[in-house]
């Protein structure tokens, strides 16, 4: 037997019946005017510090901006439409303010990678079944974190950094932090009065 014979066939998606309908060519659109509509640009991009706004009115060194070029990512903003519409993945960028920190948080559905376009000396700590780690990372480094792993990290240093995150979910789940961390207890409390409110 060889290896082919033990390789699934994976069906090809075709502009015919693609799985997706931002993933077929609009009618009446040539090919350069439907992608334009999937290029994202920096120059219309915007640094949205209230994405994770609410993490900072808990403590001003959780003050971070979210940038969405596709998909909106797990900051919980639900609708971008200056974004790129996502199927299987979400990319942002993160202004990570010297002294930041980016919580300790989980994702159960969803692998979350980290890559560090502009800074030095960061900081990313880890956690699972009560086994810590930590690693600094610079310039043009990479981490691929798992569901399940809490992740969080800390800009070390007197210079604003600038992180690519990428989901791999399009609309992927809000994450989770530890009980007791003051983020957790802020988020319960925001879900509380929304629940009050609605009802």
């Amino acid at each position: 037997m060889s290896a082919a014979d033990t390789v699934p066939e994976v069906p090809i998606p075709s502009q015919d019946d693609p799985p997706f309908a931002t993933w077929k060519k609009p009618a009446g659109k040539t090919l350069g005017e439907w992608l334009q509509t999937r290029v994202a640009r920096h120059d219309t991009r915007s640094y949205d510090w209230n994405a994770l706004g609410w993490q900072a009115e808990v403590d001003p060194k959780y003050r971070r901006a979210q940038t969405r070029y596709i998909g909106t990512g797990a900051a919980g903003v639900r609708e971008d439409a200056n974004s790129i519409p996502a199927e299987h993945f979400t990319f942002s960028t993160m202004i990570l303010p010297a002294g930041c920190e980016g919580p300790l948080h989980v994702h159960h559905d969803v692998e979350e990678a980290f890559f560090i376009l502009r800074g030095k000396r960061i900081t990313l700590f880890f956690e699972y079944e009560g086994e810590t780690w930590e690693t600094v990372v610079s310039e043009r480094d990479v981490v691929s974190v798992p569901p399940g792993i809490y992740r969080g990290l800390r800009n070390d240093t007197q210079e604003e950094a600038l992180m690519c995150v990428m989901l791999g979910n399009n609309k992927p789940d809000l994450p989770d932090y530890p009980a007791d961390h003051p983020i957790a207890i802020a988020k319960a409390e925001r879900l509380r009065k929304k629940a009050a409110q609605s009802a």
